[in-house]
């Protein structure tokens, strides 16, 4: 089981985890594709903590956390 945390507005009509199957989704850029998140929408995506790109193989029990752009004042 891979284990999805979203941030911020990714969580809009969205849960704030997201558990998938560790035997359908191989790499991070599978998993934005099946949430419906792009790419270029990410500012911060680290996989155990680390940070890390799309691209990035996935393992069993892996935590992918994703951010997107944050404005405050």
């Amino acid at each position: 089981m891979i284990e999805v945390r979203l941030f911020a507005n990714f969580r809009d009509n969205r849960d704030k985890k997201v558990f998938l199957d560790a035997n359908e989704f191989s790499d991070v850029q599978q998993i934005l594709d099946h949430i419906g998140i792009k790419n270029e929408e990410v500012a911060i995506l680290l996989v155990n903590g680390i940070q890390s790109k799309a691209e990035m193989r996935l393992k069993d029990e892996d935590i992918v956390a994703l951010c997107p752009p944050i404005a405050g004042g």
